[in-house]
């Protein structure tokens, strides 16, 4: 069973239980919530007329999902879209219509079918925030964000998006070809790794520990912050030792044997994988089998909670990975521990 979501997440900002939109007073807002820009699209949620008017005007859908509370929407909206390049360039080329993924707002689909914000959102598979899903003219999704992106990396997605390259190439590979210039530098080691040339159907047979796999590139920050910061605290380092970890250069043409026992090239491995994002983690179970992975920006907290849903096996019985992150982090409350998300 392979459960695909980028770890995003959002945790701190699932609302109570209770709670929707349509229930609060007037001029009251949910906790936590984070007020959007007012060039985003006023929609009556009927997406087929938002698709043509966007391709009247000359633009192209971008759905947004959020939550509120959500650490990464807050950053999404004020790193990103508070830029002026990237307000402009979003602005000139998409109708943003903002979704909350617990929303109750009727929504008609791109079939005509009528549904709510939170089954609209569980039917396109997105558990966590910010999750983007960019339409072009026929409603079809070109491109996908699950989680949070950093400025740089999210003006490259506007531009592949912006300019219809998806005829041509994939993200991934479009991606590449802007960052081409940097590819040169070296990768940060640590003492931990699987040794090289990568045997991981090998390992998999000879470990009982599951596997992760670390995908990063040279001249990467956010890979830089991950070994700088998440790899020197000891809890984290406590609990990476449950697992064997590789990693892989996402732009090598280094040869190697994958969990499943295929000979390809790290770039091969990775393009194969659709991983566009450094760093993304890749987890795999004792048969070589994917079961988890993680696209996106993360801090210290999230990622030690997706180290602790993969080794302890909880995605066998919890397939929603927000609500394991919220139970555990009311747990840590309830025993005194402070939860601060952002660190």
């Amino acid at each position: 069973m392979r459960i695909s979501m980028t770890v995003v997440l959002l945790l701190f900002g699932q609302l109570l239980a209770a709670a929707t939109e349509g229930e609060l007073s007037t001029g009251l807002v949910n906790p936590g919530y984070h007020e959007q820009p007012s060039w985003f699209k006023e929609s009556f949620l009927d997406l087929r007329e938002d698709v043509e008017e966007a391709t009247a005007a000359g633009k192209r859908v971008l759905l947004y999902f959020y939550q509120d509370g959500c650490p990464y929407c807050a950053r999404l909206l004020k790193d990103n879209f508070g830029n002026p390049e990237i307000a402009q360039k979003t602005r000139r080329h998409f109708d943003v219509i903002a979704i909350n993924l617990w929303g109750d707002r009727e929504v008609t689909d791109l079939r005509g079918q009528a549904t709510t914000e939170k089954r609209f959102a569980e039917s396109l598979k997105v558990q966590y925030t910010p999750t983007l899903l960019f339409l072009d003219e026929q409603g079809k999704v070109v491109a996908r964000l699950n989680g949070y992106y950093e400025p740089d990396k999210f003006n490259v997605v506007l531009d592949y998006v912006a300019g219809k390259h998806e005829s041509e190439m994939k993200l991934s590979a479009y991606y590449r070809q802007q960052r081409a210039a940097g590819s040169g530098g070296k990768l940060n080691e640590e003492p931990f790794f699987l040794p090289h040339p990568l045997k991981l159907a090998d390992n998999r047979r000879q470990s009982w520990r599951p596997l992760l796999v670390l995908f990063e590139q040279p001249d990467c920050k956010p890979c830089d912050q991950l070994h700088q910061d998440s790899f020197r605290r000891e809890s984290l380092v406590l609990a990476l030792s449950a697992f064997d970890i590789a990693q892989v250069n996402m732009n090598s043409d280094e040869k190697l044997q994958t969990p499943d026992g295929r000979l390809l090239s790290a770039r091969q491995w990775t393009e194969s994988l659709g991983l566009q994002y450094a760093p993304s983690m890749v987890y795999f179970d004792a048969d070589g089998k994917e079961v988890f992975r993680s696209e996106a920006w993360l801090k210290a907290f999230h990622l030690h909670a997706v180290l602790d849903y993969v080794a302890t096996g909880a995605y066998l019985h919890q397939r929603n990975f927000q609500r394991f992150v919220q139970h555990r982090a009311d747990m840590l409350r309830e025993k005194g521990f402070e939860v601060d998300l952002m660190r």
